[in-house]
């Protein structure tokens, strides 16, 4: 029997759509969550209810490590069998060590990878990987494939805004000063992973409100600039936002698709509850 032709390879940061979860060709590596000395694999041994209830009531602050690289290993010793060609799409190399672990893997089993570095997350991916996925059907190569997704990559924009500071604060990346002054004085942080897979601080606005409606601003600009047809939201347990930040973008934009989806326990164990983003190509 012939191997088939392409496999593709992610992690939890994803944002994973039942087509992802189910396609036959796609497989994919849990990120790890580590609590009070316990190690979760995302997806499988932690759901995100049971995840922001860590985050509410533990008083060790979760933590988050790349799937090792025996993990990979077995991964790619059965896509070694069964394809042809392997393309491994992960979370940006500067806020993670997933693509290192994936690469490790890769030559440990001397298995030839296109290897692509999303520069992203989330829906940044889930966009990368359905593409890849149409470009497979239509028969190009995973050579082909890669060189087009890598382009895709330089256009990819992203804001973020977190409800609250205190995860930033628990997980080391905020100043205790910074942490009360900004509480005290309702910051609202808007983030942004630049064209360099870095996170970094956009805007620093005082109630949700405005923040919001700044989000919306942005992205109306975006797409008076270039040709923007899909957007994505995503949140962290934060349905009710996510729909009416949706609203407020479509009675600008109607014609613009959004899609809405929530994040994986491996991002919301450093977003926080609460935390909605928007992710769209230029």
């Amino acid at each position: 029997m012939a191997n088939k032709k392409i496999a593709f390879v992610t992690d939890t940061t994803a944002y994973l759509t039942d087509y992802l979860k189910t396609h036959p060709d796609v497989y994919i590596a849990p990120i790890v969550i580590i609590s009070e000395g316990k190690e979760y694999e995302d997806t499988i041994d932690l759901t995100t209810k049971e995840l922001y209830e860590m985050i509410r009531t533990n008083k060790e602050v979760p933590k988050t490590s790349q799937p090792n690289v025996g993990r990979f290993v077995e991964i790619y010793e059965r896509l070694k069998e069964e394809y042809e060609q392997v393309i491994a799409i992960h979370v940006s190399s500067k806020l993670s060590g997933t693509l290192s672990s994936s690469k490790a893997a890769m030559d440990q089993v001397g298995l030839d990878v296109e290897i692509i570095d999303s520069l992203s997350l989330s829906f940044a991916i889930t966009s990368l990987l359905e593409r890849g996925l149409e470009l497979a059907e239509q028969g190009l190569d995973s050579h082909e494939i890669a060189n087009i997704l890598r382009e895709k990559v330089t256009g990819q924009k992203n804001l973020i805004l977190l409800d609250t500071l205190e995860q930033l604060f628990k997980g080391g990346r905020m100043s205790g000063a910074s942490f009360v002054i900004g509480n005290l004085l309702q910051i609202k942080p808007i983030l942004s992973i630049s064209g360099n897979g870095e996170l970094g601080l956009g805007e620093r606005i005082r109630s949700e409100k405005r923040a919001t409606r700044r989000i919306v601003e942005l992205v109306i600009e975006s797409c008076k600039e270039y040709t923007v047809k899909k957007i994505a939201i995503a949140n962290a347990n934060a349905p009710d936002k996510a729909n009416a930040l949706k609203t407020l973008i479509q009675s600008e934009v109607p014609d613009l698709e959004i899609v809405i989806g929530e994040i994986s326990s491996s991002l919301a164990v450093h977003a926080g509850e609460g935390a909605i983003a928007v992710f769209w190509s230029i």
